[in-house]
């Protein structure tokens, strides 16, 4: 198997694919049990590509000795053996080295002695207070503080961890396929305040290194910012009452910050493998603050992927939101879906139905994949691993405690089955979307660090751009204007861009361009009179709105509906994501009629039409957390078709499942 990530898309053998994957943690299990987990990922849940992280303190626990990836100083430390298991069970792997990798391991999975506390000549990660920034767990409720990622200490130590995983573990094995890097940004803080990093002396080196690389001289700096700075090392950190041009500054710092760790880290494995990361969606809070930070444009071959963990989508406006966003801000798979924490997480999650509704969503937004996290029960781990979790790890996921499916496996094994048969067209058709928002980032940074809410920011005009379409049960587009070309928005009838006193010349003249080609550009705000470099620069003309008009999807029911349409054939697929409250069908606006749709409160459907017929379908029909359960079911001009009884409805190649 060969696989290359292109444009967020895995391509497998040449062939698109939606990339369905399922979390083991190998190194929560015994190993004695791995072949028979791995066998009921593969048989019950219909899953080839598992994804794992390795715990750099678990394979390094003591500064002084090696790595052991063979077993040799415990059992459970053979991930050699796990991946050699893997491959002869047919199965592949998406490799996670981290080095912190968070899922709920002490100290986010680094060893106790790189803690600044355990050896002061590891630089401590700083807040804007100058105040570290810790990580909490059981193991130290009071928080241990984190290494500054792009200290010399650290960043030897941790080049050394990730070079040992690619000669020793990634070298050779068949298995693997790919590999992700960090978690959630570094610290799983991707969605965290600007404020929260990086103001470790490595940090703001970093910082005065851009300033030199984006304006050559002190002088050219002074010019833009009316400052009179005689050296780079005058120059710190903005604050809440710099000027807006700084603040602009530190947020495209945040962004490459995060882009040089990746990029270190990807260097240090030395390794050909696809590299993807995973960002967790943003905060509502805090969105300037994600979108400044998250520009996967500055990553180069390290493709995009993005987690679960928000909330209740079918029942939480903000956490939907925050979703979407996710999904939509560049194309990748979503790596981790909550499927197996109901306990830990949120009670809505002892039902299928609700990871269901929430990968459904996320493919429908724009990911390439999803993940079942984790995909089985784990217990045996030692407190020095988990000092919370008291197992089985998680509580409620598709492969039991004793190894067994349960309810859960069903829902996994069909949603998984029915982008086996048809993920590669899925991935052809085109969304369905006539408007959308247009980026424009340097805003976002101003924003996050004013903090007053009056200057410019991105994040509220794209918040409310996002209700305005669902309100109007419409989908939409996401776009960054500083790398965006013409051929992209002419993709769409009208851009949203946010509005404010400034904004990049060559931006100005894109919009522009695309207004004199006919697009729609409407201004959320004030009209930008400046560029950059606050000289006088005035191109854009805002557009009058376009005409309301009835173009939902959804005719009747509480429901959102997103779809795709095949470019040259006359192939759809419509996915049905209802909400928690609604009650009856869900009726749907589609090129052959109206559809009608009935899933349980809190699920969804996904359906492919062709020729004028309903082909496969997968509708959940049950949803024991809400107490609900119906017919699942789906009538197209008179004709339907439903399960006999509640429950759901499966159809994949023609024949009901």
């Amino acid at each position: 198997m060969v696989i290359e990530v292109r444009d967020g898309v895995a391509v497998v053998d040449g062939v698109p694919r939606v990339l369905v994957t399922a979390d083991y943690p190998y190194y929560r299990d015994d190993p004695a049990v791995w072949a028979d987990r791995l066998r009921a990922v593969r048989d019950e849940l219909g899953i080839e590509v598992i994804t794992c992280y390795l715990p750099w303190r678990h394979h390094q626990p003591e500064a002084a000795t090696a790595p052991d990836f063979t077993g040799l100083t415990h059992p459970s430390r053979n991930v050699v053996g796990f991946l050699a298991l893997c491959h002869e069970l047919g199965l592949r792997v998406v490799a996670k080295p981290g080095p912190f990798i968070h899922a709920e391991v002490n100290y986010g999975g680094l060893p106790d002695w790189v803690c600044p506390d355990a050896d002061p000549a590891f630089e401590a990660l700083l807040d804007a207070s100058g105040a570290p920034s810790c990580w909490a767990d059981a193991a130290a409720p009071g928080g241990r503080p984190l290494p500054a990622p792009l200290g010399p200490a650290f960043l030897a130590r941790a080049g050394e961890w990730l070079s040992a995983v690619g000669k020793e573990v990634l070298d050779g094995a068949e298995a693997v396929i790919a590999l992700q890097i960090a978690n959630e940004g570094v610290y799983t803080s991707g969605a965290l305040p600007l404020t929260a990093y990086d103001y470790s002396a490595s940090g703001v080196a970093f910082y005065r290194d851009r300033l030199r690389a984006w304006y050559g001289t002190p002088e050219a700096y002074n010019a833009a910012h009316g400052a009179a700075c005689g050296d780079w090392a005058e120059i710190e950190p903005p604050t809440a009452a710099s000027g807006p041009l700084a603040q602009a500054d530190w947020g495209r710092f945040a962004a490459e910050y995060l882009a040089e760790v990746y990029r270190v880290w990807t260097q240090a494995v030395g390794s050909d493998l696809p590299v993807l990361v995973n960002l967790n969606p943003p905060t509502v809070p805090a969105l300037d603050d994600w979108l400044a930070r998250v520009r996967p444009e500055l990553w180069g071959e390290i493709s995009y992927g993005f987690t679960n963990w928000m909330g209740v989508v079918s029942a939480d406006r903000d956490a939907h939101a925050r979703y979407v966003i996710a999904a939509k801000r560049a194309p990748g798979p979503n790596l981790e879906e909550n499927w197996g924490f109901s306990e830990l997480y949120d009670p809505a999650f002892i039902d299928g139905a609700t990871s269901f509704h929430q990968s459904l969503l996320a493919l429908a937004a724009g990911a390439t994949g999803f993940n079942v996290y984790t995909g089985v029960a784990t217990s045996g781990w030692a407190p020095e691993l988990d000092a919370a979790c008291a197992g089985p790890y998680p509580d409620c996921p598709p492969i039991g405690a004793d190894g067994g499916p349960t309810g859960k496996a069903p829902v996994v094994r069909a949603l998984a089955g029915f982008f086996a048969a048809h993920g590669a067209e899925f991935l052809e058709c085109e969304p369905v979307r006539r408007d959308a928002f247009g980026l424009y980032l340097p805003y976002a940074g101003i924003a996050a660090l004013s903090q007053d809410g009056g200057g410019p920011g991105c994040g509220r005009a794209l918040l409310d751009f996002h209700e305005r379409m669902r309100t109007r049960g419409l989908d939409y587009g996401l776009v960054e204007l500083e790398s965006a070309s013409l051929a992209e928005l002419a993709a769409y009838r009208s851009v949203t861009v946010p509005g404010g006193p400034f904004m990049h010349r060559r931006v100005q003249e894109l919009l522009a361009a695309y207004a004199q080609a006919g697009g729609l550009v409407l201004v959320d705000g004030p009209v930008p009179a400046l560029d950059e470099r606050m000289a006088p620069c005035a191109l854009i003309t805002p557009s009058a709105p376009p005409p309301a008009s009835d173009e939902s999807l959804v005719l009747y029911g509480e429901a959102d509906a997103f779809l795709r349409s095949h470019p040259v054939e006359d192939v759809h697929y419509l996915v049905v994501l209802v909400q928690s409250h609604n009650e009856g069908p869900i009726g749907l606006r589609t090129p052959y009629g109206t559809v009608e749709v009935v899933a349980a409160q809190g699920a969804g459907a996904v359906l492919r039409l062709a020729d004028g017929q309903v082909g496969d379908v997968v509708i959940r029909g049950l949803n024991a957390y809400l107490d609900c359960a119906v017919e699942a079911g789906v009538r197209l001009n008179g004709v339907r078709t439903g399960a006999a009884g509640p429950g759901d409805l499966t159809r994949i190649n023609g024949r009901l499942v």
